[in-house]
């Protein structure tokens, strides 16, 4: 291509050369620089479009590297799962229920996380979901995990007051009856003698001649000893600390006073036959949490294997209560 433009001279009948001035040797410079950038920029898109940069290659790489190593991590997590479920079950179900305390609630194991997105950070990315499912997946083990470490200390302190516990839990009959002679109305539904309707007995009644003496069944503290405004007459109700209360009613006699100290085996009151009671006799009821149980399960410290036997057995008449 010429350098140099030439124009035909009509009147002379010659090309003449023609002279550009510097504005527009400038803007053809501009225009031929801006071409030359369109067509690499173009040229490079289309390569791109098809094939990828060293670069790109590498962090592609990369990316599926960190994909997998997610994939693996999750799969590692949700087995921590399985075996933490697994350590649940045993807090729940064996070192709670020999402590006789209650599980922990499902909802608190596994409570979630509240409160602003703790994982917007993460969002607006190609893999955002699989990274932001992680973070949470771990967020979730460390607090069942907190929550296990909360219920292993209690568990532990629990197992170094044991003996405290099994002290204060109801284990022996609350009147000497070695041969069971005394037991005369059992746990459960039985026709009430002043009533003479089926009524629900929350307890098991001992008969016993006027004075005998009556014993805590367990370490605790009297929370009331006076007169009943029911029909239990003088009445004792100790509280056993770990959910367990016990009841002494219809007594001729209450020895101790409210908020005393009592150890299983002190001498608490007398037998009578106060309130309503159609005679002389000892009603005796065991509480856990507030729910009636039948009493004779608490003997495990007096009876033998037989004389247990025989205690079921009579308790298990359908006779008339005392009370």
């Amino acid at each position: 291509m010429p350098k140099t433009k030439y124009k035909f001279n009509s009147e002379s009948l010659s090309f003449e050369p023609v002279e550009r001035t510097k504005r527009q040797k400038f803007w053809r410079l501009t225009s031929t620089i801006f071409a030359l950038l369109f067509s690499a920029i173009f040229l490079i898109s289309i390569f791109s479009l098809f094939f990828d940069l060293p670069k790109e290659k590498q962090l592609k790489r990369e990316i599926t590297e960190l994909l997998t190593k997610y994939e693996l991590l999750n799969k590692q997590l949700d087995n921590i799962e399985t075996v933490l479920g697994d350590i649940q079950d045993r807090d729940d179900n064996i070192y709670r229920v020999v402590f006789e305390t209650k599980p922990i609630p499902e909802a608190i194991r596994k409570a979630g996380i509240g409160g602003i997105n703790r994982y917007k950070e993460l969002e607006g990315f190609n893999n955002s979901q699989i990274v932001i499912n992680t973070f949470k997946k771990l967020d979730q083990i460390r607090g069942q995990l907190k929550i296990q470490s909360q219920s292993y200390k209690e568990v532990l302190s629990m197992a170094e007051k044991k003996d405290e516990m099994w002290s204060s839990i109801p284990a022996i009959q609350p009147i000497a009856d070695r041969d069971v002679t005394r037991f005369a109305s059992g746990f459960g539904y039985r026709i009430h003698p002043i009533y003479k309707t089926r009524k629900m007995h929350t307890g098991v009644d001992l008969t016993a001649p006027i004075g005998t003496k009556v014993y805590a069944t367990g370490n605790g503290t009297v929370l009331k000893a006076n007169l009943s405004r029911g029909g239990y007459g003088k009445r004792i109700i100790i509280d056993h600390g770990y959910g367990y209360k016990t009841l002494y009613g219809h007594l001729s006699k209450i020895l101790v006073k409210r908020g005393q100290k009592v150890k299983r085996g002190d001498l608490i009151g007398e037998v009578g036959s106060t309130g309503r009671s159609t005679a002389p006799h000892l009603h005796y009821e065991v509480r856990k949490n507030n729910k009636a149980q039948d009493p004779i399960n608490y003997y495990f410290n007096d009876l033998t294997p037989e004389e247990y036997d025989k205690m079921i057995e009579i308790s298990s008449r359908p006779n008339q209560s005392f009370d």
